[in-house]
């Protein structure tokens, strides 16, 4: 499929993925890409999605849109996290079905994995167990979107891919505290306690469990990729391809946000899933993509991005 000629919709468009993935599209010489707001189109609504849909007219949508955050904001709205999930994905699907639109690229989640799944995680293990508990409610939700893509497949010839995302960061990150992810969330810990002198930084859990990461850039080069050329029923991990434990994280962003006071380690608070890394060979096998971002230079590149932000910010206060 060459993107240059198509209108392609990015639902999340104008978040954080979503502005890279806009910026890979570009670079293919793609000129009609349409970022549906919130505020225009609250796509939890199904009349909502079909005017988005007869006002763009798309021919390929990339479903990146989500109500999503860290462990905290999971075990707060599992509710809201499970309902708003799912009703887009379904009616996105629906009616990207009876608008007849030439591919829909549907974005999943590493939550939906069961929580003891065996490292690395393979995409035919999806099914073999319950998601950890708190982000099973998101997580269920968006892997409601493969089935529904795998029976549309079936009985309506419909092509709508399915793509699993391992934990991301980079640039334009979320660095609310209320909702964001580990890495962000350790950045900012460790810069407002560097930058006030504080003598330790709390940290949730063990930090026993680990993580995989992938640079938001490197994310949204594969799901370009898969866009143009993938069209199976089988889910897809991206993933960068290695675990990191957060005990060895915490340091490591100590040190290159220049923090050097105590790191302690509140064991009242949940770990979430024990482990976590992709088994990424079927994307480069499906559709040629292999993470190039090194951790390090992916962090460094996120500090300076945040640092800079934070300046920025207060200079005009």
């Amino acid at each position: 499929m060459k993107l240059k000629d198509k209108r392609i919709v990015v639902t999340g468009g104008a978040g954080f993925l979503g502005s890279f993935v806009t910026e890979a599209l570009q670079a293919r010489g793609a000129n009609n890409i349409f970022v549906p707001l919130v505020e225009d189109y609250d796509l939890v609504e199904r009349e909502n999605v079909r005017h988005m849909y007869a006002d763009f007219r798309p021919d390929v949508v990339i479903h990146l849109a989500a109500v999503v955050g860290g462990i905290g904001a999971n075990r707060e709205h599992p509710g809201e996290f499970y309902f708003k999930n799912m009703a887009m994905g379904l009616f996105l699907l629906e009616e990207a079905r009876l608008h007849n639109i030439e591919k829909f690229v549907a974005i999943g989640t590493i939550c939906a994995y069961p929580k003891f799944t065996p490292v690395p995680f393979k995409e035919e293990n999806l099914w073999d167990g319950y998601p950890e508990e708190t982000n099973a409610p998101y997580g269920l939700a968006k892997k409601m979107m493969l089935v529904q893509s795998q029976a549309y497949r079936q009985e309506y010839g419909f092509n709508s891919i399915f793509l699993l995302p391992v934990n991301l960061y980079g640039p334009r990150d979320n660095f609310n505290p209320a909702s964001s992810h580990v890495i962000p969330a350790l950045i900012k810990k460790c810069l407002d306690a560097r930058d006030s002198g504080a003598a330790e930084i709390v940290v949730w859990g063990t930090g026993e469990a680990s993580r995989e990461f992938l640079y938001a850039a490197d994310a949204a080069e594969g799901i370009c990729l898969a866009t143009e050329r993938y069209d199976g029923a089988e889910p897809v991990n991206l993933g960068a391809g290695f675990e990191i434990k957060i005990k060895e994280l915490v340091p490591l962003i100590a040190r290159l946000t220049r923090y050097e006071g105590k790191i302690v380690w509140d064991h009242t608070k949940p770990d979430g899933q024990p482990r976590r890394m992709l088994d990424t060979s079927r994307a480069e096998q499906f559709f040629g993509f292999k993470a190039k971002t090194g951790f390090e230079e992916g962090l460094r590149n996120t500090i300076e991005w945040y640092e800079k932000e934070r300046a920025k910010r207060a200079s005009n206060i």
